[in-house]
């Protein structure tokens, strides 16, 4: 008779404590004793700080002490510091800086390379251990003792670091984003502008006005409609012809009945005609800066394990190099919902005595820009990833808010995302069905982009040096395709794509045979 077995619980891999994973501190200060444990606070601003020397106690140490954000004068500091730590007997120590935009970045690198362990105090938390004591008065020795109380706490979280290639590239993810922002604001001043010199003319092009050749040539000859009317239909085509622009016989009757019917522009319509020029030579350089930032996002997204993103259907180069800028390595976080949870993506609860309220709106304190990524991209794989097209339909069929529906494929992203980049393999999963090709996309991107072609093929080599080695022969199909078809003449293209393929082919593992006579290619 065998005997029967019970499966026993796991337990918690963590204590039950108050404090956060990143914030606890109890069991260093146990082990050296809270009389030998120091916190030091620093308040920054503008052009100096503050700063102080306390046990875990609160015993001052060293009392507040104003220091210029200089190089002399922050090594006199930390050469302070050094001493009191010695002499009342100091055994191990952190540095809590309060966070206040840039400033605090300068004092928090240079206790970092003293060899200190700094670590981060949000202002809410200053604020809500200030306002008790001290209800109605703010100054810097006020908050520098709500920042020991808020380390003291586990309210001191630790930064992670990051490196030059990952700093660079949010940089650069977050002023491209700032270009697009401007630009869109460029795109409505333009469109006010010409509506008060040429109003309606915009609509005659419907959704291609910003890249019709033939529209901007328009704007830039006439001032008014009526000089477009008196032009004519010859004159329009004489000007066209000399300029070189190719055009269609209805676009211009199109703007010929236009202009015949058109309002009277407003007073002073040659000064918005002028604004309305200098805002679209502004714009154009916007633009020109964006495609060249959208370049070098893509050689340093192919640097990082988050390319193996671009497999996923719907999404494409840019959205995944905004995942990656704001995300970071993954490295820094335990599993999905370390994602999410810094991402905010989860609803606040209000609950006391028999009122529970679990499903609030999102919480407020999170990382905004995390945050809007995610919703991003979620938008993105409601409309072109046909699982999550499948799951927004049946949730609004249930009635769900359309709210709910972009948090829950933002949640469930998330997850599969930290599988795909942090397992180093591209996971099963039913939103996989129409799998993408990674390389293809990449290749494409550069492609329309007209990245060089050094460029393209560094930056594609290094793609598939991120790729699972299983992924090698689905990954070559679509690329010995794309050449073949180059090889008969079947498709057009740039002459550098047939000299890049066989390279990175080469660099998969997949060796090209001898053509056959009748051209057909064969591949192994």
């Amino acid at each position: 008779m065998t005997a029967t077995r019970f499966r026993k619980r796991s337990r918690s891999r963590f204590v039950q404590v108050l404090q956060k994973p990143k914030s606890l501190i109890h069991p260093r200060v146990q082990k050296v004793g809270p009389d030998h444990f120091g916190v030091v606070s620093v308040d920054c601003a503008k052009a100096r700080c503050k700063w102080m020397l306390c046990d875990f106690y609160g015993n001052v140490l060293i009392p507040p002490t104003i220091v210029a954000l200089n190089r002399n004068d922050l090594q006199a500091a930390l050469e302070q510091v050094r001493e009191a730590l010695k002499r009342h007997a100091i055994h191990d120590q952190l540095v809590a800086v309060e966070r206040t935009g840039r400033y605090h970045h300068f004092i928090r690198d240079a206790f970092r390379a003293a060899g200190y362990e700094v670590r981060l105090v949000h202002p809410f938390a200053t604020s809500r251990f200030r306002q008790p004591s001290d209800p109605g008065v703010k100054t810097d020795d006020t908050d520098m003792a709500a920042i020991h109380c808020a380390t003291a706490n586990g309210f001191a979280l630790v930064e992670p670091q990051l490196d030059e290639p990952w700093t660079i590239l949010q940089l650069r993810v977050r002023q491209r984003r700032d270009l697009v922002r401007k630009s869109s604001q460029l795109g409505c001043q333009i469109r006010e502008h010409l509506e008060a010199c040429l109003p309606g003319f915009a609509a005659c092009f419907d959704q291609g006005f910003w890249d019709s050749s033939v529209a901007w040539w328009l704007i830039r000859r006439f001032m008014t409609p009526q000089a477009i009317h008196q032009t004519g239909v010859d004159g329009l085509q004489r000007g066209l012809s000399e300029a070189g622009i190719r055009y269609q016989q209805r676009t211009l009757r199109k703007v010929l009945a236009w202009a015949g019917s058109a309002a009277a522009p407003e007073l002073a319509a040659s000064v918005h005609h002028t604004i309305a020029l200098a805002l679209s030579d502004d714009r154009l350089r916007k633009t020109q800066e964006i495609q060249a930032l959208e370049s070098e996002l893509a050689g340093r997204l192919a640097r990082t394990p988050y390319v193996r993103l671009l497999s996923v259907p719907g999404l494409n180069v840019i959205s995944v190099a905004d995942l990656a800028g704001e995300a970071g390595p993954i490295e820094h976080y335990l599993n999905g919902r370390g994602i999410t949870g810094r991402a905010g993506l989860r609803p606040s609860r209000k609950q006391s005595d028999a009122i529970d309220r679990p499903n609030g709106p999102l919480i407020r304190c999170a990382n905004r820009r995390l945050r809007a990524v995610l919703m991003w991209i979620a938008d993105n794989l409601v409309i072109c990833n046909q699982h999550f097209n499948i799951l927004a339909a049946r949730w609004k069929a249930a009635g769900k808010d359309p709210r709910h529906t972009r948090t829950r494929v933002a949640s469930r992203f998330a997850r599969i995302a930290y599988q795909i980049v942090a397992g180093g393999q591209v996971c099963r999963h039913p939103a996989m069905q129409q799998q993408s090709y990674i390389l293809e996309k990449l290749l494409s991107f550069h492609t329309e982009h007209g990245t060089p072609t050094a460029q393209t093929l560094a930056d594609l080599q290094a793609a598939a040096g991120q790729l699972p080695k299983s992924a090698y022969a689905r990954e070559a199909q679509p690329l010995s395709d794309r050449l073949r078809k180059l090889e008969q003449g079947r498709k057009r293209g740039p002459v550098p794509i047939a000299d890049i393929i066989p390279v990175v082919l080469a660099r998969l593992g997949v060796r090209l045979l001898q053509s056959k006579p009748s051209g057909e290619a064969a591949l192994r």
